[in-house]
């Protein structure tokens, strides 16, 4: 190109030149070092492998996407066994910005001739045979007209389709014409040309691998299930969903696929990244400030200096800075740690921008048809298979669609299920649908009983069994079959019927139907205590608690005999096997609060016999109080009864309480230290 920047006031010759640089910029795709393998990762990465010959001293470039430069400045590996890697080089990140960079111009000045020549004004040029300085340009109806400014004065010059405005300045001429092809770049490409400079003597073999990012293939599955019955073999056959997003087109390359739990990264290396720095403030001399002067006057003595403080000097510190057909050959599957690689027995090839959906296995498995309950109150179970993983490899998550296989259900869709990652050697249950034919109906029942008794001051201990049993009543009506049952699992309870497998699901339970209504109970148990109070101790000892000082009505629950009590130890021996720990000494001591709760009873109603009488010598009282003459004369002999009355329920309550304080001595005997 000429060092001067011809035919800059045409849009033709514009755009001839915006599509000469864009070509003489790219090559030609086949120039590029050609995909020779992919492997699809579920981290969302793809290794892409290219390779080829090359002659001595040849560079090799190749496209990528904008966004994946990052991942290939990260990832880029060279193999060239007879030449050395002298580095890489592509365009800068914003071409655009980069070239106008310094410039009088901006990328919208290209739009016409008139914009462009008006954002160079004062720039020197050659139009018509005139030299001078661009004053101002506009389009007319016979053609750009443009003012230059000459020694003599200024100048018009009318300019038509072809004609020319040369720039005197040569080096600005050419930083104009980067700043066009840049321009021509930015909006023709979203990728970019990555050249790997390599130097060598002689023709040989090549190879570079790059880590891009891609979506990730999605694997399905199409599982042919036998019927109800026996177990049997089940087909699965796996296809992967792929995109070509790599930004080259793939002939005849191979494909792996790869399942596993790949760390991935990403880091901005193709951003450029400026450290910020610390500003240090210009220095200028300071102003001077001078108070007028307002004469002496008396002045206290400065007290003594005092050291800084821990605090004070901490903050002086921080103020500094800071189907069901027969699917293609398998592919060949290699398992390492963490992950599987299934590698397709036959080249791919896809224009890029293209989605495929390849089959990638095709297997038997060992499988049982089986009813699942997994929702505990459910009407009816879940059609479910069950399928063991008897390939070498993990099968990664997928969706599986389920046909049958046999009589009726022959070649018939059944439903859809999901399968997570399926080690070797494990099972799985696919759901793929409700069999409404089935009925079940649960019921839940809990229970305790006590099993052994120990003794405490004033309190027994019960060690108690706790059973929460599930009743699952199901009429299969006439159907026969395994079926799975899942319970989640009780803190610090054991479960009291055979468990086929634990996992995140809880606890499994297998059963087998024989076509005839039956009832499932499952149960679990736990054991815990229970602390029965004979008395509180915080009423002190009640040999010695006087009825007189206390609550009486509120006080009786708390008291040896009392409410509650009693009935709690009675339900406790009710209960209790004949050889339990404990069990005969509870027993005589039950026996001792029964006789203790009778004459607590007796005392009760005493105490209510003596609370009504002195309601009554109240109501003398008062009545005493209010008469006069003969009239208070027969109040003052009714008040003598009601306080006879009183002081002789008092005596029967206190001889009540005596006998129960003497039963409550037969307590205490009976009750073991």
């Amino acid at each position: 190109m000429s060092p001067a920047f011809a035919d800059v006031c045409t849009e033709d010759t514009m755009r001839r030149l915006a599509l000469l640089l864009t070509i003489l910029t790219f090559p030609a795709p086949a120039d590029e070092l050609p995909v020779t393998g992919v492997v699809m990762s579920s981290s969302g990465l793809m290794q892409v492998d290219r390779g080829a010959t090359l002659p001595a001293d040849a560079s090799a470039t190749f496209h990528v996407p904008v966004e994946a430069v990052d991942d290939v400045l990260k990832s880029l590996l060279v193999r060239d066994p007879a030449g050395t890697v002298e580095g890489v080089r592509l365009p800068a990140r914003d071409l655009a910005a980069e070239a106008f960079r310094g410039l009088p111009l901006k990328p919208d000045d290209f739009e016409n001739r008139a914009a462009l020549l008006n954002a160079l004004r004062g720039q020197v040029v050659e139009a018509g045979g005139t030299t001078g300085r661009i004053g101002e340009a506009a389009e007319t109806e016979k053609g750009l007209r443009l003012a230059l400014i000459t020694p003599a004065g200024v100048t018009s010059v009318l300019l038509g389709d072809g004609a020319e405005a040369r720039l005197q300045d040569a080096a600005l001429a050419t930083r104009v014409a980067r700043a066009a092809e840049a321009l021509a770049t930015a909006r023709g490409e979203d990728g970019r040309l990555i050249e790997v400079l390599l130097r060598g003597t002689s023709p040989r073999e090549v190879a570079v691998t790059t880590v891009l990012p891609a979506p990730v293939w999605k694997p399905s599955w199409r599982l042919v299930v036998p019927s109800s019955g026996s177990p049997s073999q089940a087909r699965l056959q796996g296809w992967a969903v792929v995109e070509n997003l790599s930004g080259a087109d793939w002939d005849r390359v191979r494909l792996t696929l790869v399942s596993g739990e790949a760390a991935s990264l990403h880091q901005p290396l193709y951003e450029p990244i400026r450290v910020p720095r610390q500003e240090l403030p210009l220095r200028v001399a300071e102003g001077v400030r001078v108070e007028a002067d307002t004469g002496p006057r008396p002045v206290p003595p400065p007290p003594a200096a005092e050291p800084m403080s821990r605090s004070r000097a901490y903050e002086a510190a921080r103020a500094a800075p800071a189907p069901v057909a027969q699917a293609a050959a398998p592919a060949l599957a290699a398992a390492s740690a963490g992950r599987i690689a299934f590698t397709l027995p036959s080249p791919v090839s896809m224009r890029a921008g293209m989605t495929a959906n390849l089959p990638f296995l095709d297997v038997e498995l060992p499988a049982e048809r089986v009813w699942w309950i997994q929702d505990l109150v459910a009407r009816h179970p879940l059609q479910a298979v069950r399928i063991t993983n008897a390939s070498a490899g993990t099968l990664p998550d997928g969706i599986v669609t389920v046909f049958g296989a046999e009589n009726a259900e022959a070649g018939a869709w059944l439903g859809d299920a999901e399968m997570r990652a399926l080690p070797s050697g494990q099972p799985r249950l696919l759901a793929f649908g409700r069999d409404r034919d089935v009925l079940v109906t649960s019921s839940r029942h809990e229970a305790q009983r006590a099993v052994a008794a120990s003794f405490r001051p004033g309190q027994v201990a019960l060690k108690t069994l706790q059973t929460e049993e599930l009743a699952l009543a199901i009429d299969p009506r006439g159907a026969r079959g395994p079926l799975l049952i899942d319970l989640p699992r009780r803190e610090g309870a054991r479960p009291l019927f055979p468990v086929q497998s634990e996992g995140d699901y809880g606890l499994r339970h297998r059963a087998a139907l024989d076509g005839t209504p039956v009832t499932l109970r499952l149960a679990f148990e736990r054991e815990a205590e229970q602390l029965v109070t004979i008395w509180d101790a915080g009423l002190g000892d009640p040999l010695l608690l006087s009825w007189r000082s206390i609550e009486v009505q509120p006080t009786l629950r708390r008291l040896p005999g009392g409410p509650g009590t009693l009935e709690s130890l009675r339900a406790a021996l009710d209960g209790m096997p004949p050889d339990a720990p404990g069990r005969d000494p509870l027993a005589r001591l039950t026996e001792s609060m029964a006789q203790a709760r009778t004459l607590l009873d007796a005392f009760t109603a005493q105490w209510r016999a003596y609370a009504t009488a002195e309601a009554a010598l109240n109501r003398a009282r008062a009545a005493a109080e209010d008469r006069s003459g003969a009239a208070k004369e027969e109040a003052r002999r009714a008040l003598n009864r009601a306080s006879l009355e009183v002081e002789q329920a008092g005596t029967r309550a206190d001889n009540a309480w005596e006998a129960w304080q003497r039963a409550v001595q037969g307590v205490l005997a009976s009750t073991p230290r």
